[in-house]
C-alpha cells in the first residue's frame, strides 16, 4: 500500500462529475474483482457447493483484498473526501423527500469508512506479511462499502454539476395531454417503457401513447396505477425525453444488509439433473424415495422445491415493496402461488415416503441394452446397403 495522495495546491480542483466519474471506475474495477474471486473460489468447492480446498479459498480471498485496496488507492483515495463534501452539498439543496434522511446516513457510513481506509493506508504494514493481509482483510468491509453505495455520493454530486430540467408545459397543455393519456390508458394504448424516481422522490414514467397507429412519448409524473398522475411532457423520442426531464436518482433495496460483494457462502444443494439422474440410475424403490425427498429436504440444504418457494416469496416481498397498485396484486398473486408450492411440497413429501415403503426393486426383465456393439471381423463382407430410390434428374 501507498499513503494517500492530495491534488497539488496548485493543481485545479476536479469538479463534481469528474468526482463522481473516479468513484465509477473504481466501482467497475470492484465488479472484476468480484468476478475473478467468484471463478477462484468456484475452483475451491465441489459441486455441491462445499469448500473442499480451504487454503485456496484463504488464498483467493487475500488476493481479493489486496486488489480491493490497491483498486481504492488508485481511483478513490485522493478523491473520496471531496466527492463527499460535493455530494452534501447537492442534499442540501434538494426539496424535502423520503429518502433524503436514509441517503444522509449513507453519507455518514460512505466518511466513516474513508477515514478507516486512509488511517491504514498512512500506516501501511510490511508488504507480504501476515498483518498486511489482516489489514486488508480489516479494511474490506469499508472498499465493499464505497463499492456498494458510493452511487448515491456519485449520483448527487453529477445532478448538482448538471440539473435536467423537465420541458415545461402551461396549464392547459398539461391537462389536455394528460386527458389524452388516461383516454388511451383506458382503451390500452398507453404502453409504458421506463421508469425511475426523480431527486424529489416523485416517480416518473415514460410511455408510448398510440392515437391513429401514430406514437408519442410523454413522461408521466406519479404512479400510473394511482389516480393523479400528470403528463409533465412530450417528445419525439426517449433521447430527447432524457434530457429534459428530472435524471433518475439510485432506485431502492430489497433490504438493507446485502452487499454484492459480502455474499454469504452458498449452501450445498442437490440440482433437480442430479436427482433426476438417481431416479433413472436407481433400483430401488427407496432410491426414488430418497430422489424425492431430497427435493424437499428443508433446512440448511434445503431442496430445490423449498428454494422455489423462497423464490416466490421473496419475489412477492420484492413486487409489495415496489409500493405499486400492480406490485401489490402481483405480490398476492406470488403469494398464493406459494401456498400451492407448499401444498405439493407435503404431497411430494408424502409420496416419497409411501414409495419407500414399498420394499421393491424394479423386475429383472428389465434388461439394460448393452451400448457397445463388438465390431466385425476384418475379412467379413460388409452388408449391401438398401437400394437408393429413383428420382428424376432436376434441371435448373
Amino acid at each position: 500500500m501507498t499513503p494517500t495522495n492530495s491534488p497539488a495546491p496548485d493543481s485545479p480542483l476536479p469538479t463534481a462529475s469528474a468526482l463522481a466519474s473516479k468513484a465509477r471506475d473504481f466501482r467497475l474495477r470492484m465488479a472484476v474483482i468480484d468476478c475473478e474471486t467468484d471463478a477462484a473460489l468456484d475452483m475451491t468447492r465441489d459441486r455441491h457447493g462445499r469448500t473442499v480446498h480451504a487454503d485456496a479459498a484463504a488464498a483467493a480471498r487475500a488476493h481479493r483484498d489486496k486488489a480491493a485496496v490497491e483498486a481504492y488507492t488508485t481511483h478513490l483515495a485522493p478523491h473520496a473526501e471531496a466527492l463527499l463534501d460535493a455530494a452534501r452539498l447537492a442534499l442540501d439543496e434538494l426539496p424535502p423527500a423520503r429518502h433524503l434522511t436514509g441517503w444522509r446516513a449513507v453519507l455518514d457510513g460512505l466518511e466513516s469508512s474513508a477515514a478507516e481506509i486512509r488511517r491504514a493506508l498512512d500506516r501501511p504494514a510490511a508488504p507480504g506479511s501476515p498483518a498486511e493481509r489482516a489489514q486488508h482483510a480489516a479494511l474490506w468491509p469499508h472498499l465493499t462499502a464505497w463499492a456498494d453505495h458510493s452511487p448515491i455520493a456519485s449520483n448527487l454530486a453529477d445532478q448538482r454539476d448538471g440539473q435536467h430540467h423537465q420541458a415545461p408545459l402551461t396549464d392547459e397543455e398539461q391537462q389536455l395531454w394528460t386527458d389524452r393519456a388516461r383516454a388511451a390508458q383506458t382503451r390500452g394504448a398507453l404502453e409504458l417503457t421506463e421508469s425511475w424516481y426523480a431527486a424529489d422522490g416523485q416517480p416518473i414514467t415514460l410511455a408510448y401513447l398510440v392515437e391513429d397507429d401514430d406514437s408519442t412519448v410523454v413522461a408521466l409524473r406519479g404512479a400510473p396505477g394511482v389516480p393523479g398522475w400528470q403528463v409533465i411532457g412530450h417528445f419525439a423520442h426517449e433521447y430527447e425525453a432524457g434530457k429534459a426531464l428530472p435524471a433518475p436518482v439510485p432506485p431502492g433495496v430489497l433490504r438493507s444488509d446485502i452487499s454484492r460483494f459480502n455474499r454469504p457462502a452458498p449452501a450445498p444443494e442437490l440440482s433437480l439433473q442430479d436427482l433426476i439422474r438417481d431416479v433413472v440410475e436407481g433400483h430401488s424403490a427407496g432410491d426414488a424415495s430418497n430422489a424425492l425427498l431430497g427435493a424437499v429436504q428443508r433446512g440448511y440444504a434445503a431442496g430445490p422445491m423449498v428454494r422455489l418457494q423462497e423464490l416466490l416469496e421473496t419475489s412477492g416481498q420484492f413486487a409489495s415493496a415496489l409500493e405499486t397498485v400492480q406490485g401489490r396484486q402481483i405480490a398476492a398473486r406470488l403469494s398464493a402461488l406459494g401456498r400451492q408450492i407448499e401444498f405439493l411440497t407435503r404431497e411430494v413429501e408424502e409420496a416419497a415416503e409411501d414409495l419407500g415403503a414399498t420394499v421393491a426393486v424394479l423386475p429383472p426383465h428389465r434388461t439394460p441394452v448393452l451400448r457397445a456393439r463388438s465390431r466385425p471381423a476384418v475379412d467379413t463382407t460388409p452388408p449391401a446397403p438398401p437400394p437408393r430410390a429413383s428420382t428424376t434428374a432436376r434441371h435448373r
